[in-house]
């Protein structure tokens, strides 16, 4: 299964562009928050972790949606 991931950092911001992306993508689940990339608490993040299972994929964007740095995104994966 295909699961999406959109964040934006502020409530300013926009999700359209990401979830139009990740519907084209074949997303059957996206999961979307507005919360900044810096915060430890991104619940529809760990949402998304818990529900994945063998074979499924995570697709975003741009990986700066998913990690701020190389550090965390290798933790994330971890």
């Amino acid at each position: 299964m295909k699961i999406g991931y959109a964040r934006v950092s502020t409530h300013d911001q926009e999700l359209a562009l990401q979830l139009d992306a990740l519907e084209q993508a074949g997303c059957e689940k996206i999961y979307q928050e507005k919360v900044s990339g810096a915060a430890k608490a991104r619940p529809q993040l760990e949402a998304l972790l818990e529900h994945l299972r063998k074979g499924d994929v995570v697709v975003v964007w741009k990986l700066d949606r998913l990690a701020r740095s190389l550090k965390d995104l290798v933790s994330l994966v971890n």
